[in-house]
């Protein structure tokens, strides 16, 4: 690999020093598994969240392109859930299908939407969304929050899912709309949230709930979003297939449509996988001028 002046990679650039500690944990510390060098890196070159916390799943999967590219080398992986991959769905009898729920909004709110905190909560939205999302569940890839969706009548029940993730690195429709250069999204991009999980229980055929369920989803991710990470989200993306679904739901919910992806996925920084899934993207600006605020230098 070619000795450059930096290296960029996530939004940050990395400085021949920087570079030469980096290659020094890893070859020193190879006994440490790949994400405790991750997170030994991250605390020796401060390389955090605005909430104080490690960005130590961007930091393995830098070191992981170092080490592809041959700059490093790496410990062997040891054997655990890779982000991005395919959890083991739980089956419990609170996961099977319910009464069918029908009518309109009205007759089963309030609705709440709760943000998964306890463990119970993350195994009942693995099982929900692993058993009834046609993507499945796979580990989240950065930030992220969770919820359950709840109706409260005729009775108290869970009636879907959501998962606001970390957005994409590169997505060229979207750029396009916000107008900014590659310094302005890497500054920026925090401000980005992706919708990358949303569920309906298939059993629930209830009017316009799911323009609904968005509509306070959002509401509460304004909330949620900044007191977990300290960050702001200014707009929030999500990727329909269009083989599949219309997105009907997210433009009654004023999501606005921008075109298609280039199928590539959200970790192909090479071009190498074009055309293999095309999407269709659509935002949802939080803020008021949010294409202003994010194209801002």
């Amino acid at each position: 690999m070619t000795t450059v002046a930096t290296t960029r990679f996530s939004g940050r650039a990395f400085g021949v020093q920087e570079m030469t500690l980096i290659r020094e944990v890893v070859r020193e510390c190879s006994g440490l598994s790949r994400m405790e060098l991750a997170r030994t890196v991250c605390e020796l070159l401060r390389w955090r969240r605005p909430n104080g916390r490690l960005k130590a799943r961007e930091c393995r999967e830098f070191l992981e392109r170092l080490d592809a590219e041959g700059a490093l080398e790496l410990p062997a992986k040891r054997r655990g859930r890779a982000l991005g991959s395919v959890t083991r769905v739980p089956r419990t009898a609170a996961g099977e299908p319910g009464l069918p729920l029908v009518g309109s909004v009205r007759d089963v709110e309030p609705l709440a939407v709760e943000l998964v905190r306890e463990p119970a909560q993350r195994l009942q939205f693995r099982e929900l969304v692993g058993r009834y999302h046609y993507l499945g569940h796979t580990v989240p890839f950065g930030a992220h929050l969770r919820y359950l969706v709840f109706a409260s009548r005729p009775q108290g029940a869970v009636v879907g899912c959501l998962q606001f993730s970390s957005p994409a690195w590169r997505m060229a429709v979207r750029d396009r709309w916000v107008g900014w250069d590659d310094r302005t999204r890497a500054r920026n991009l925090q401000h980005v949230v992706n919708n990358s999980r949303f569920l309906l229980l298939p059993w629930v055929g209830v009017k316009n709930l799911a323009s609904a369920v968005l509509a306070r989803g959002l509401s509460q991710l304004a909330v949620d979003w900044p007191r977990r990470y300290h960050v702001e989200p200014w707009l929030v993306e999500t990727l329909v297939d269009a083989r599949r679904h219309h997105g009907g739901c997210y433009r009654a919910a004023n999501f606005i449509a921008l075109g298609s992806t280039s199928g590539r996925g959200r970790m192909d920084r090479h071009g190498r996988r074009g055309g293999e899934a095309p999407k269709t993207v659509l935002v949802y600006p939080v803020v008021r001028h949010a294409q202003q605020r994010l194209r801002e230098s």
